[in-house]
């Protein structure tokens, strides 16, 4: 049995990755992330757990093989729970997910969950790890000093900056409740001093030719080019624009595979920039990163892929 841990609104990637499951007779259980509260009766011992969903669901941890994580939200919280005992809520909930998850670590993950909160965590160790093999990476900093904010902008920038949140509101591939990036210029200095109520990354603006989402799966690529124009970000572009199946030189796979391996993950979604000055600048990774929309409009098989690898190392693993 794979478990898919998700969440209630989930739908259109993980409805393909189960009905791929079901063609291959590959039992699966769906854990809604935002549901595993009082809705859910979980009992946790040293060497295993039981849980039962909110639709009477049940799954024994001994039953699961591997794992897919392939979205977490935040745990809801009763309509009627006293205010006061909202912070309680959580915590205890979150430290019985967290309980759950580290419970399965010795089976096969897409990501083993500990490197993958700490590469999605951690911006500036992405880009470190990414210079280090051999990507091209934008200058960064991150920082809450409107004086070296300020210096920054006026020695690296050339007149123009992109900041950014560390973080976004929402993960989504469209515009709906999501932070976008802003675009600095010299009148725009004048409103850093607000900074240091809300610390941000920044790097100079990329004259860019287009952008590409690379999906990556254990050393196989399927990447999407969209041309986004002047848009810091082509999620929050007024404009349609259209997904062009994209080949990425061997010399950038090879670099993007090391990078992979080197952080230990099987599964990410990787943003960069074709510059306009010919370079290809790597910007994040995100583990958990979306990919509907290059399976939808471009055909790539991705949930396939993504299940094909965790039968795969199901197989090895109990060799």
């Amino acid at each position: 049995m794979i478990l898919c841990i998700t969440h209630s609104n989930d739908y259109y990637n993980i409805d393909i990755f189960f009905e791929y499951l079901t063609s291959k007779n590959i039992s699966y259980f769906r854990l809604n992330t935002d549901r595993l509260n009082h809705l859910q009766k979980i009992s946790l011992n040293e060497d295993h757990f039981e849980l039962t969903d909110e639709h009477g669901n049940t799954v024994s941890s001994k039953e699961i093989q591997a794992v897919w994580h392939r979205k977490a939200w935040r745990i809801s919280v009763p309509e009627d729970l006293d205010e006061d005992y909202e912070k309680i809520f959580l915590n205890e909930y979150g430290s019985l997910r967290y309980n759950l998850f580290t419970a399965l670590e010795n089976i096969p993950w897409i990501n083993p969950y500990e490197q993958e909160k700490k590469v999605d965590g951690n911006k500036m160790y992405q880009l470190k790890i990414a210079a280090k093999n051999n990507l091209v990476i934008p200058k960064t900093l991150f920082s809450n000093d409107e004086e070296k904010i300020t210096a920054f902008f006026h020695e690296q920038c050339n007149g123009k900056a992109i900041a950014k949140l560390h973080g976004v509101l929402a993960k989504s591939m469209n515009a709906e409740n999501f932070l976008s990036t802003t675009i600095i210029d010299e009148d725009s200095l004048e409103f850093i001093s607000d900074i240091a109520y809300c610390p941000m990354i920044f790097q100079p603006y990329i004259e860019k030719e287009y952008e590409l989402r690379i999906i990556y799966i254990d050393g196989e690529f399927f990447t999407g080019k969209i041309n986004s124009g002047g848009t810091s970000d082509w999620r929050i572009s007024q404009d349609h624009y259209f997904w062009v199946s994209y080949e990425l030189p061997e010399e950038i796979r090879q670099h993007l595979t090391g990078m992979m391996k080197e952080m230990e993950l099987f599964f990410g979604a990787i943003d960069m920039i074709k510059g306009m000055d010919g370079e290809y600048y790597f910007l994040e990774v995100n583990p958990q990163g979306e990919w509907g929309m290059l399976q939808k409009e471009l055909g790539f098989p991705i949930a396939q892929k993504i299940a094909d690898n965790l039968i795969t190392r199901i197989h090895t693993n109990e060799q």
